[in-house]
């Protein structure tokens, strides 16, 4: 972004010093967050309710005035908005108080590092953690060099002379990073030769993270991951690496707070109300996890693979070091060329049943080390969860950018009744780790923190047409079906077995993730599902919906089906019911959002369709302001059994969210 023109940037922008261009006449804030404003029918360009709003912004005036009134007062007339007496009398600003001066973003002041009074620096034991970080990714290669060279003197004072260097790096780190909050923005500055200041409108702020490492937790102190609108937690410019840990706490409460206060701010401005005192913090415990739910580690298929990904990362580390070191390599080989050949295909048999064995065992610690400890909180309008052992992390998701829930779950997991939760929020990275709010865990104590913590889902899902079951036993028989054809043309035994092995169960599969497709609506929420190995049901308020998509294939077209998507602007962006009837999901969707679908749509019986706001028009269902009627006949779309009604074509009745599983 390049700011055009002088003053700062529009709000709701970050800035770095590349980013700002202007002079030193910078525009009047709410002039850059708005556009150029000037006077219409004689009056100023500020009402007076805007007014309390920029008192609030910009705090109490300074010895009766605010900086830059004389230059103000001197400059006369601006813009057409008169001498300060006229524009002060005629929007009834309070005595004392004027309009602010030119703000200058980048001043002589501004562009020396923050003093011990104006800016907060790292935790002094940053010059241990930041050195130790980066001795971690260079010390496998470091060991390989010294053991290849003989430990040679010259490599032992190159290694000596790396590891200075990283200490002075980590004490030049912690002397010249300084970071600040301000009525609206925090701005961090570092760097020593080279100077980077990156500032961070609170109001573009979308959450705070806290991570603490086994090292952090030993040293006492935090790493605090800003994310901004216009970045993501993958950047590095909203990261402070090792400060105190009641600081990090102290930072993120702070952070939150002021935001909170400056939307609020904004939206009693916009509703003329007055400013809003700010509350009280107060934290609410929705979850704390018991003993008991560590075993349902055992049920995860990411977990339960744990010790094939260790053997394959230690497999990896052997081929890429072999090369270097070539005298253990050839002990290695003589040990397997002087052991007995029976002891060897002991080993090469008795390892991987050990490993599977083991790997509930594996799963589980793999599962505790990663949840341990989880809570879910509620604090300050935000849900805040932690969980970790070795690592612990905080994650803050605020609610009013939460959009819906999704249960997810796998068949072991469905064998006990047991799913996880994930939010689904507008603009969040990393949403694998950072959506997570609640592990595997019992359904229905999951559907009780949901209740608590978020909004229940009271509808039914509806089936989904026969033709949708076919499709599935289709795709999951038919391919082993023709590679066992293909080995009966060839005389090939062991592939026709196996197909037809494979093709045996890929009957249930077919039949599980025919039952698992579902989809609808209880007046506030959309919830669609589908899957089978990974199953995942999600829940939108109908608020969020902005969209929807049909898609058909040459196949759904003989048999009357589509996909529809539902758009949402959160979590993927996007969640499907597939294989739905093409008529019924139109009318679902038209039950949804009739202002949206309705006037797409027309009456049946008429001869074209009528052109919605494109000019485009679709065929098969209802228009008219009031009871729509669609092609299943009339229907209410508030009524409170629409979720329960039957789809076109289905040739099933609807069940409710609880059958299925």
């Amino acid at each position: 972004m390049s700011a055009q023109g002088n003053g700062p940037p529009p709000r709701g922008e970050s800035t770095s010093r590349s980013d700002v261009a202007g002079g030193a006449s910078g525009a009047y804030p709410r002039e850059a967050a708005e556009g150029p404003v000037g006077p219409a029918g004689g009056q100023g360009p500020y009402p007076q309710d805007a007014w309390a709003y920029e008192r609030a912004r910009w705090g109490p005036p300074q010895g009766g005035a605010y900086p830059g009134q004389v230059q103000w007062q001197a400059q006369g007339p601006q813009n057409g908005w008169g001498p300060q007496s006229q524009w002060g009398n005629a929007h009834g600003v309070p005595e004392g108080h004027h309009p602010p001066g030119p703000r200058e973003w980048w001043t002589e002041e501004a562009s020396q590092p923050f003093t011990s009074e104006s800016g907060r620096r790292l935790s002094p034991r940053s010059m241990v953690v930041g050195p130790i970080n980066q001795l971690r990714s260079i010390l496998l290669p470091i060991l390989i060099g010294l053991v290849i060279g003989g430990f040679n003197p010259w490599l032992l004072a190159a290694t000596g002379a790396t590891v200075v260097m990283l200490l002075v790096g980590g004490f030049v780190t912690w002397q010249t990073l300084r970071y600040e909050i301000t009525d609206d923005r925090i701005e961090i500055r570092k760097g020593l030769i080279r100077r980077e200041r990156r500032t961070i409108p609170l109001e573009r702020i979308r959450g705070v993270d806290v991570t603490s490492s086994l090292l952090h937790r030993m040293l006492g102190v935090s790493v605090v991951h800003i994310e901004a609108a216009a970045g993501s937690m993958a950047t590095e410019d909203g990261k402070l690496d090792a400060v105190d840990a009641a600081e990090a706490d102290r930072l993120r409460g702070e952070l939150l707070r002021r935001r909170a206060v400056l939307t609020e701010t904004g939206e009693a401005r916009t509703e003329g109300d007055e400013e809003p005192a700010a509350a009280e913090p107060e934290t609410v415990t929705y979850f704390e996890m018991p003993r008991s739910w560590y075993l349902f580690g055992a049920l995860s298929l990411a977990h339960l693979l744990t010790p094939f990904a260790l053997l394959a990362t230690a497999i990896g580390l052997l081929q890429q070091s072999a090369a270097q070191m070539e005298a253990a390599t050839d002990t290695v080989v003589g040990w397997i060329d002087a052991t007995d050949r029976a002891l060897l295909t002991t080993l090469a048999i008795g390892i991987p049943v050990a490993l599977v064995l083991l790997m509930p065992v594996f799963a589980v610690v793999s599962y505790t080390v990663t949840n341990w400890g989880f809570t879910l909180k509620g604090r300050e309008g935000s849900l805040v969860a932690e969980r970790g052992l070795l690592t612990r992390r905080s994650v803050t998701l605020e609610k009013r950018r939460i959009r819906g829930h999704e249960l997810q779950d796998n068949p072991l997991e469905r064998t006990r009744s047991a799913v996880r939760l994930r939010a689904i929020v507008t603009g969040l990275g990393e949403v694998a780790t950072r959506a997570v709010l609640l592990p595997t865990g019992p359904r229905p104590q999951v559907a009780s923190v949901v209740e608590r913590a978020l909004d229940r889902y009271d509808g039914g899902l509806r089936r989904h047409p026969r033709a949708a079951l076919s499709r599935r036993l289709i795709r999951s028989v038919g391919p082993f079906l023709l590679t066992g054809a293909v080995g009966v043309a060839l005389d090939w035994n062991w592939l026709v077995i196996a197909s037809a092995v494979m093709a045996v169960l890929g009957v249930p599969l077919g039949i599980d993730r025919y039952r698992s497709l579902g989809h609808g609506y209880d007046g506030a929420y959309v919830s669609v599902r589908s899957g089978s190995l990974q199953r995942g049901q999600a829940v939108v308020e109908r608020s969020a919906v902005i969209g929807w998509t049909w898609t058909q294939t040459l196949f759904q077209r003989r048999s009357g089906l589509a996909n529809l998507q539902v758009t949402v602007g959160a979590g993927a962006g996007g969640y499907t019911a597939q294989d739905a009837s093409l008529p019924g999901s139109v009318a679902f969707a038209a039950d949804v959002t009739p202002a949206m679908v309705r006037p797409f749509l027309v009456e049946r019986g008429t001869s074209s369709a009528q052109p919605g706001p494109s000019g485009a028009g679709v065929s098969s269902a209802p228009e008219g302001p009031e009871s729509p009627t669609g092609p299943e006949g009339p229907s209410n779309p508030t009524a409170p059994d629409a979720p329960e009604r039957r789809d076109a074509h289905d040739g099933e009745s609807p069940r409710t969210a609880d059958e299925d599983r």
